[in-house]
């Protein structure tokens, strides 16, 4: 045993997870962190109270100019970096906001690992490269007005036309819709559910922006509307037919949600901490008593419990040994967790708790978005009950 003394206690990484991590991993954090730090921070709460992320284009090629963009893939112009390494980037960009987390991951985790993964050759070097760049914006069409939880259900649909197929249907809260140049629909077809890669400049397509949302404010929502989109026999993903291959990519993303919403958490206490430390009621700052320590103590808990097992799942992932089952654990712990942080965080800043000056209030409303999208609470502990209980309660 070694006799040397332990470090001393940093309030920041109170578990020491830094001593968990590799020089490349604190490397992908650290430029990520800079990069948030530059261009997205200073401008963040305008954005927000504006609702709209100006400048989205040029901010996906400087995404693409650091490897974020489809980071965990490999070739095609993909960094080919570590899940954890994919995470750590995904924690820092949402701890700026989780729209911008949302951007990387629509683009990364969902459209390009679908093209990745499913895709013809030619698919894949038409898109990828471009994507990986940020030169295209990608955007991923599941979820419709009626069929969210339950993608069974879905209405869109796809026809075969001689030698085309001709797509027609409703997609509803696609991240980028608006903005991408090309989307990847799920639709039914006589064979099954299939994947189309779509150029958004295709006649009959439409991608109408969703206004008036209180949450992921800095972050561009559409609508996907196709009217007898026609497209030719090689736009269908080739390698995959049926429900799993959408459900595949949204495990990728729920990955990245994992430590995505640590990063707002983080966010949110550091805020509670500072403000702590320094607001004076009663002859002395609100961090010396014991009610408000108390909240301190159970945030940093579950905060640093949280990157822990968003550590553990990203060592799962890269060993090959992840089940989806286990993305629904970290997903719906972490989530939960990052809302009731920024709930006590605001407590402790009392009135200054819902203005845009800190960033409490903006990371509780988007979590609210976060908690909804790749899988709402309750589907992910019917996930979790059945791999418990051996019995399906879906239905």
């Amino acid at each position: 045993m070694s006799s040397s003394a332990p470090p001393p206690f940093d309030p920041a990484d109170p578990l020491g997870l830094d001593d968990l991590l590799a020089p490349e991993e604190k490397a992908v954090r650290d430029t990520v962190r800079s990069w948030a730090a530059d261009r997205v921070m200073p401008h963040i709460a305008e954005w927000y109270e504006r609702g709209e992320l100006p400048g989205i284009r040029e901010l996906a090629r400087e995404l693409g100019s650091i490897g974020a963009l489809g980071m965990s893939l490999e070739g095609y112009g993909c960094a080919g970096a570590s899940a954890v390494q994919y995470g750590l980037a995904c924690l820092e960009l949402e701890a700026a906001d989780s729209g911008i987390r949302s951007l990387v991951s629509v683009q990364g985790s969902l459209a390009m690992y679908a093209i990745h993964r499913y895709g013809s050759e030619e698919q894949k070097q038409r898109w990828l490269p471009r994507m990986a760049s940020g030169e295209a914006i990608g955007c991923f069409g599941l979820t419709e007005p009626d069929h969210g939880s339950d993608p069974a259900g879905m209405r869109t649909h796809a026809k075969r036309d001689g030698g085309d197929w001709v797509l027609s249907g409703r997609k509803m809260w696609i991240t980028n819709g608006s903005v991408a140049s090309v989307a990847v629909v799920w639709a039914r077809t006589d064979e099954g559910v299939r994947g189309f890669v779509v150029p958004t400049d295709t006649p009959g397509f439409s991608a109408p922006e969703i206004r008036h949302k209180w949450s992921l404010r800095a972050s561009v929502t559409s609508e996907l509307v196709m009217d007898g989109v026609r497209l030719p026999a090689d736009a269908v993903l080739p390698e995959v037919t049926g429900l799993r291959g959408p459900l595949s990519c949204l495990n990728h993303a729920r990955y990245g949600i994992v430590w995505g919403a640590m990063g707002a958490a983080r966010s949110s206490f550091e805020a509670a901490l500072g403000y702590a430390r320094t607001r004076e009621q009663f002859g002395r700052p609100i961090g010396g008593f014991q009610l408000t320590q108390a909240k301190l103590a159970d945030m940093a808990l579950e905060l640093h419990k949280g990157i822990l097992l968003a550590h553990h799942l990203g060592r799962r992932m890269d060993a090959g040994r992840l089940r989806p089952e286990q993305v629904s654990f970290g997903k719906l712990n972490n989530v939960r967790e990052a809302i009731e942080i920024c709930r006590t965080s605001r407590t402790i800043l009392g009135a200054n708790g819902i203005s845009l000056e800190y960033p409490v209030m903006r990371h509780a409303t988007n979590l609210e978005s976060v908690l909804t999208y790749e899988g709402t609470v309750e589907m992910h502990q019917l996930v979790l009950g059945k791999a418990l209980t051996g019995v399906d309660a879906f239905r």
